[in-house]
């Protein structure tokens, strides 16, 4: 279907207001292109450039687009966190792939549950996971949305290289110990290690961080030998 049939059929639909559909026609058309300029942006949705540009930077502001040096627009990093959840982005899907080893590997090691977030700098998602063998373990699910806002996924995406732990950010009598992977793209990763907290001894966490970061180290390795990034 062409933009303009699309435009159409928004804007006479008497339950789409006028304004909302603009938007929306502009933020479908930029995923379409997959990356657009502003003028077919404001042609394809029947605007004006400083319509469509005002609208655009709005979307821009909650990270539905991205902008890059050139002035062409692209999916930003918040629809790349939510594709994320709905495992609909075939990048996200690679990085999951290749992401999995590690953290199987990982949670062996730790004998706690490892998972593999995507962040768009408001909220973060679990795309891939695995289970700790322990009877007594934390268990969460690929898709699962959570905070950043004093979490350790949060204060590791702040300061990449560092490993971050915090006790009951998320759930009470839970450790999350997380450390962000270096990769090219609009999302920020990370690599957390989960579990019960009366399991996170000093001596333990020490363990743990050294096993993060080189898992971290790992992955990113894999990563770029892939050629893999995160900009769809």
């Amino acid at each position: 279907m062409s933009s303009t049939t699309t435009t159409d059929a928004a804007t006479i639909d008497p339950a789409v207001p006028r304004s909302i559909a603009r938007v929306l026609d502009l933020f479908e058309f930029v995923l379409a292109e997959r990356r657009c300029n502003l003028t077919a942006a404001a042609n394809a949705s029947e605007l004006t450039p400083t319509t469509a540009l005002r609208y655009l930077r709005a979307l821009e502001a909650r990270g539905y687009v991205d902008r890059d040096n050139g002035g062409n627009f692209s999916a930003g990093p918040t629809i790349l966190r939510i594709a994320a959840s709905l495992r609909g982005g075939e990048g996200l899907d690679r990085l999951a792939v290749t992401a999995q080893p590690f953290l199987d590997r990982l949670a062996e090691r730790t004998g706690e549950s490892t998972y593999l977030a995507v962040s768009d700098g408001r909220t973060g998602t679990y795309v891939a996971a695995a289970e700790s063998a322990r009877a007594i373990r934390h268990v969460g699910s690929v898709g699962q949305v959570l905070d950043l806002d004093g979490t350790a996924l949060g204060a590791a995406l702040a300061e990449p290289g560092a490993v971050a732990t915090r006790v009951g950010a998320v759930e009470p009598d839970i450790t999350a110990m997380s450390v962000a992977v270096p990769v090219v793209g609009k999302l920020g990763v990370a690599i957390s290690v989960v579990g019960p907290a009366h399991r996170f001894s000093d001596e333990q966490r020490e363990r743990h961080r050294r096993a993060l970061g080189e898992s971290a180290e790992q992955l990113e390795r894999a990563l770029r030998l892939n050629g893999e990034d995160l900009e769809s």
